[in-house]
């Protein structure tokens, strides 16, 4: 766990100190956030934070690579996976970045994206097999495992880009997703006496350092947007953390309850149900964007000022509330089927449903103070 905590804080360090050059650099070359009539920003804000938490990403895995209990618990196919990740996440960032100075077209953004996945599969970070219920493994072609990868690797990437509207909460939801996955990584193979040392465990706590030293620069009011640099690098790590956890263990040594008992669901599906239910809010956000628009006859990538956190600021909740209810709402999803999928207590079912009455309750029934009716309807206007 220490060593994972130092990967931790050396991707949040290099990225916080890395996100002002980055600053400065997107100044230079016009990589700025105009404003439009969609956003929130009342003044134009430099993009590039993908480069910057790229950077602490790379800082991060080439410090896992030197040290002790990583480097001889982890087996050399880990740090190749994690290597081949971090170099689809520096290609899909560098994708980004043409994007945040030269607008690119959204076709060929897809297509983009489609290619990274599709190196991804090439490179054997894909999916394989599930393992059902009562130990039997299904196991799937070559072709269906790398569709499936494709597949989830664009929608999450996409899904973290329609989500990017506010102050923070793109980087807080993946955040907490990735603090959520590398919970379920290190619990998992602890109750089934694995090694600790895992790629998924590795590239989540490389993801949510990152996320957290970029949040420095990108509270309420931001200093600097990631960008779709960032957010497609964020969606990218997410994804392909939990495809490789697919076929980490045999499935006759997959134990699901660390109190004894089994749990309410099934483990060895989570690297295909994790990220959906971690980017719960970011994947509705997303469904309803291309239903509302293709019903209008629009695009699905033609923006507009009606995403849930939108939704939020017109309901009545100030910028930096909106973002908070979010991060609860993922935390709430992400944590919650962590926990439900590894222990079976009814002490864990209650403080989840406890949690979700508190949520519930902040984002309908609280109400709002004077001076946070202000910056709601600043932001709004």
């Amino acid at each position: 766990m220490r060593e994972y905590l130092l990967v931790f804080l050396v991707a949040a360090t290099v990225s916080y100190l890395l996100t002002v050059v980055a600053r400065e650099v997107a100044v230079r070359v016009g990589a700025v956030a105009r404003v439009r009539d969609r956003d929130v920003h009342a003044e134009p804000i430099p993009y590039f934070g993908g480069v910057a938490m790229l950077g602490g990403i790379v800082a991060a895995y080439f410090v896992a690579r030197q040290l002790p209990f990583l480097s001889f618990r982890g087996s050399d196919e880990m740090f190749r996976d994690a290597g081949v990740v971090v170099i689809a996440g520096a290609a899909i960032c560098l994708l980004g970045v043409f994007d945040d100075i030269f607008e690119i077209d959204p076709l060929m953004k897809f297509g983009g994206q489609v290619l990274v996945a599709g190196f991804l599969v090439v490179q054997n970070v894909q999916f394989f097999f599930f393992q059902v219920p009562g130990g039997t493994v299904v196991a799937i072609d070559p072709l269906q495992g790398a569709t499936l990868t494709v597949l989830v690797v664009v929608v999450t990437v996409n899904a973290v880009n329609f989500v990017d509207g506010l102050d923070g909460l793109a980087a807080g939801i993946v955040g907490i997703g990735a603090l959520a996955f590398f919970v379920f990584c290190y619990q998992l193979t602890n109750i089934n006496d694995e090694t600790l040392a895992t790629t998924g465990a590795l590239l989540s706590a490389m993801l949510a350092g990152a996320c957290v030293g970029f949040l420095g620069h990108n509270h309420h009011p931001a200093r600097l947007f990631m960008g779709d640099s960032g957010s497609m690098l964020l969606g990218l790590m997410l994804a392909a953390s939990a495809i490789t956890l697919t076929g980490q263990f045999p499935a006759a040594q997959i134990s699901s309850g660390g109190d004894g008992g089994s749990a309410s669901l099934l483990p060895t599906l989570l690297p295909v149900l994790l990220p959906v239910s971690i980017l719960i809010v970011p994947l509705t956000d997303l469904a309803l964007a291309v239903v509302r628009r293709t019903s209008r006859g629009t695009s699905p990538f033609a923006a507009d000022k009606e995403h849930l956190h939108h939704r939020l600021l017109v309901f009545g909740h100030s910028h930096g509330r909106a973002v908070v209810i979010m991060w609860l709402w993922a935390a709430l999803v992400g944590f919650g089927t962590v926990v439900l999928s590894l222990y079976s207590r009814p002490i864990v079912a209650v403080v989840v449903a406890a949690m979700a009455v508190v949520t519930v309750c902040l984002t309908f029934l609280v109400r709002k103070t004077a001076e946070e009716e202000g910056e709601r309807l600043e932001d709004v206007v």
